[in-house]
């Protein structure tokens, strides 16, 4: 291996680490601050701002421009990919939009959050039935 085969996956992880703290930290401080506590408004908060941090960023960094593609992949990917995979979902969707691919896009924007939520209670009564045993 050398350096350069490790430089994308060193820079995702490296981001991913400050993300999944900053969505932490974030999460509680947005709970402490509006005192909501049977609302999930830290997870609501991080994903919307990861949403507006991630159009920002490609917006303002788009490929082949003057950052380099590690430092790219270390903030969308890492940082704002750890810190909401949410916003890397609506990014995919609206690439799938940009591409006309709207069924593509239907089926993934649909089908991500209602297969997930099966995939979610498939996992919960299958670790139900394993605890069981």
């Amino acid at each position: 291996m050398t350096f350069a085969s490790l430089q994308a996956p060193f820079a995702v992880g490296l981001g991913a680490v400050v993300g999944a703290l900053s969505r932490y930290y974030l999460g509680r401080w947005l709970i402490d601050l509006t005192g909501l506590h049977d609302f999930p408004v830290g997870t609501l908060g991080v994903n919307l701002l990861g949403c507006l941090a991630m159009g920002t960023f490609i917006a303002l960094t788009t490929p082949g421009e003057t950052l380099s593609p590690a430092i790219r992949l270390m903030i969308a990917t890492g940082f704002l990919g750890s810190l909401t995979t949410f916003s890397a979902y609506e990014l995919e969707i609206a690439t799938l939009l940009d591409a006309e691919g709207w069924h593509q896009d239907l089926l993934y924007w649909l089908g991500s959050p209602l297969l997930g939520l099966a995939c979610l209670h498939g996992g919960l009564t299958l670790g139900r039935i394993l605890a069981e045993e």
